[in-house]
């Protein structure tokens, strides 16, 4: 069996936990898997980011739209 950093950090749906370390998806690691994965392509991150964002928020209606945007969204916009 792989070790922990070596598991796929995506969401378990519908409670958008990570499969491998079990906390609020994305996890640290799953951030920066997507970053490496569309370093040369912040905008594709983004647009996968809220079509995640949007179905996380149809299933997790009861969590602060506003916390779901900023735990979806703002981690990976570009730094200026």
């Amino acid at each position: 069996m792989p070790g922990r950093r070596h598991r796929n950090h995506l969401p378990t749906r519908p409670t958008w936990r990570c499969q491998a370390c079990g906390i609020a998806w994305p996890c640290s690691a799953a951030k920066l898997r997507l970053l490496g994965e569309y370093r040369n392509d912040r905008l594709a991150l983004t647009v996968y980011l809220a079509t995640l964002h949007v179905e996380a928020s149809a299933q997790l209606p009861d969590v602060d739209p506003a916390r779901l945007a900023e735990r979806f969204l703002s981690w990976a916009r570009a730094r200026g």
